[in-house]
């Protein structure tokens, strides 16, 4: 079958597989709540920078190689949970904070340095980068909507950035969303409990993610 043939059923799976509940919907909506739409795209686009390397390395056979080490996944595992974590006790730490401030709504927030933004980028891409389960999702998914005959590598990039594409779109969109109700989450109160239900996401993602095995 043709590779145009595949793309209506290729966009479709990434839509699917989009809207799963997972990390990276966990801190894309934390980012947006905390720090609106402009403080998301950082985040987005380090998740999908992550994404995209993950699909390189399936079509060089780099993921099928961590996939397949016992050693490599548990370390790349054990990394991600850690970082997942890490991230879940700073959700809880900042709505510790929070309790000495009154329930009232903060300024709009200025737009962020580029400190600010390399930051979240970085975590974004960390938080793929380290998940042993892209690795995996790699290896099984593509292949699918690779033609026979055609370049492996090539092909596998292409649909990446289509997936990459359509991925930013839908995120981008949901961190918009979630930002026009920015001064709402940003209330003390609110932000204090969004803070700790996120928080509680990410440490309970880790754990899943350090005990689960392939």
């Amino acid at each position: 079958m043709d590779l145009v043939a595949l793309l209506p059923a290729f966009a479709l799976a990434v839509v699917l597989i989009s809207a799963s509940p997972g990390p990276a919907m966990a801190l894309i909506l934390r980012r947006a709540a905390v720090h609106g739409f402009r403080g998301a795209v950082p985040t987005v686009l380090g998740l999908e920078a992550g994404l995209y390397l993950w699909a390189l390395f399936a079509a060089t056979g780099l993921a099928a190689l961590v996939a397949a080490s016992e050693i490599a996944y548990l370390v790349l595992r054990v990394l991600g949970a850690v970082f997942l974590v890490y991230l879940g006790f700073k959700a809880w730490r900042a709505a510790w904070r929070s309790r000495e401030h009154g329930d009232a709504p903060v300024e709009d927030l200025p737009a962020a340095p580029a400190k600010g933004w390399a930051k979240a980028f970085g975590e974004g891409a960390v938080v793929m980068l380290a998940n042993p389960k892209a690795a995996a999702f790699m290896i099984a998914f593509y292949p699918q909507f690779v033609p026979a005959g055609r370049p492996l590598f090539a092909t596998t990039a292409v649909l990446a950035l289509i997936q990459v594409s359509i991925e930013i779109g839908l995120y981008l969109a949901l961190a918009a969303a979630v930002g026009r109700a920015g001064r709402w989450f940003r209330r003390s109160e609110i932000r204090r409990r969004l803070d700790a239900v996120s928080g509680t996401v990410l440490v309970a993602l880790g754990v899943r993610m350090a005990v689960d095995s392939k």
